[in-house]
C-alpha cells in the first residue's frame, strides 16, 4: 500500500467478503477522522448491520485490540457476529435500549450511526449516545441526505429534521461568545471540540472545550 493510500478504500476496492454498500466520498471522511483510534484498545459501536460488511471492514482497519458492536432491527444480523463482532438486536429509536446498550459497553471512542435513517432515529440516537462518548472520541452520523426527503420525514428547512437539528449545534459550540439568553452555555458546549459538516455526514469531535481565552503579545505600534 502506497504511503497516501486509504486502507479503507483498499479494503472496500478488493472486498470478497460480506457486502458492503457505501457512498465513495465517505472514505476520506473515515480515515480523515478515524486513523488515530487504529491499533488500539478502542469500542465502536455501529448503528446498522446491513449485510455486516462494514463491520469486517472496522475489524480489519482498526485490528486486533478492537472491539465491534453492530446494532440492527433485524434479527436475522445476529448471525453475523464473530470474534471482535457483537450484534445487539434493537431499535435504535428505542430510547431504553440504547440507553442499556450504552450504559453495558460504553464509554465509546466511535459511535457511527448508519441505522434506518429517519429523522427520529437519528434524533433519538445522537441524544442518547452523545454523552456516552469518551473524550477525544468521535459520533458520526451518515446519509443526512434524508433530512430533505419526506419518506424519511424529513424535507428542505423542516424543523425537526437531523439537518435542522445539526445546525443547532453550531450555535451551541459557540455558545461561549453569545449576548442573548436563548444561547447558553450548555453540556455540548462544554464537550464538544469541533464540528465537521461533509455531503451527508456530520463528524463531532469530543473533547473539553473551556471557556477561550484571548491574549495579546508583542508592542503596540501606535
Amino acid at each position: 500500500m502506497q504511503k497516501n493510500e486509504n486502507p479503507l478504500l483498499s479494503y472496500f476496492e478488493n472486498n470478497q467478503q460480506r457486502l458492503l454498500h457505501k457512498w465513495m466520498h465517505y472514505f476520506e471522511v473515515y480515515h480523515r477522522h478515524f486513523q488515530s483510534f487504529r491499533d488500539k484498545p478502542i469500542t465502536m459501536l455501529e448503528i446498522g448491520v446491513f449485510h455486516g460488511g462494514s463491520l469486517q471492514m472496522w475489524k480489519s482497519y482498526f485490528g486486533e485490540q478492537a472491539s465491534i458492536i453492530g446494532v440492527d432491527v433485524n434479527p436475522r444480523c445476529a448471525t453475523l457476529a464473530e470474534p471482535q463482532i457483537q450484534i445487539h438486536i434493537g431499535n435504535q429509536a428505542d430510547r431504553g435500549f440504547l440507553t442499556d446498550l450504552a450504559q453495558q459497553f460504553g464509554p465509546f471512542d466511535i459511535v457511527l450511526d448508519d441505522g434506518g435513517h429517519t429523522m427520529q432515529q437519528q434524533l433519538v440516537s445522537f441524544d442518547v449516545l452523545y454523552p456516552f462518548i469518551k473524550p477525544n472520541g468521535v459520533y458520526l452520523c451518515e446519509d443526512l441526505h434524508t433530512s430533505y426527503w419526506e419518506k424519511y420525514g424529513g424535507g428542505f428547512k423542516k424543523p425537526d429534521t437531523f439537518i435542522e437539528f445539526s445546525k443547532g449545534l453550531i450555535d451551541a459550540l459557540n455558545a461561549y461568545h453569545s449576548e442573548n439568553e436563548e444561547l447558553r452555555i450548555g453540556t455540548f458546549t462544554r464537550t464538544a471540540q469541533s464540528l465537521h459538516f461533509y455531503d451527508s455526514i456530520l463528524v463531532v469531535e469530543k473533547g473539553e472545550h473551556p471557556k477561550p481565552e484571548d491574549r495579546k503579545t508583542g508592542n503596540p505600534s501606535f
